[in-house]
């Protein structure tokens, strides 16, 4: 056996451990990011529609997971900030660019819904 994987734990033993840093890094982000918690009551609000608008399967799992791409890339993106601003508060061309690539991919992100719903619901 690895190593990492004594330490780590396998089976459900390290899936209920995997579940609960999860839940962490959802209790922080709904905590401590604000866009996170607007998206988070965008997707309350738009799972129901998604399922009732969405006329097959398809249809509702674009719809709905549209919505939940925007979540993973918020997630995503508040790590990397998180990350920056760990490694260092002063200004530094590359953690803006870290920074400014983490906006544009929930941009490109919320740019998805936009596009998914329009092209399925019109």
């Amino acid at each position: 056996m690895i190593e990492n994987e004594k330490s780590s734990g396998t089976g459900i033993k390290r899936l209920l451990r995997a579940l609960g840093w999860s839940w962490a890094g959802l209790k922080s982000a709904i905590k401590g990011e604000a866009a996170f918690r607007q998206e988070l009551i965008c997707c309350i609000i738009g799972a129901p529609l998604a399922l009732y608008l969405g006329q097959s399967g398809v249809e509702r799992v674009l719809l709905l997971g549209s919505l939940l791409l925007v979540l993973i890339v918020e997630l995503l993106n508040s790590a990397v900030e998180a990350i920056v601003d760990r490694v260092g508060t002063e200004h530094h061309p590359l953690s803006g660019q870290a920074k400014d690539m983490g906006s544009a991919a929930v941009f490109m992100a919320l740019t998805n819904v936009i596009i998914t719903w329009g092209l399925i619901l019109y």
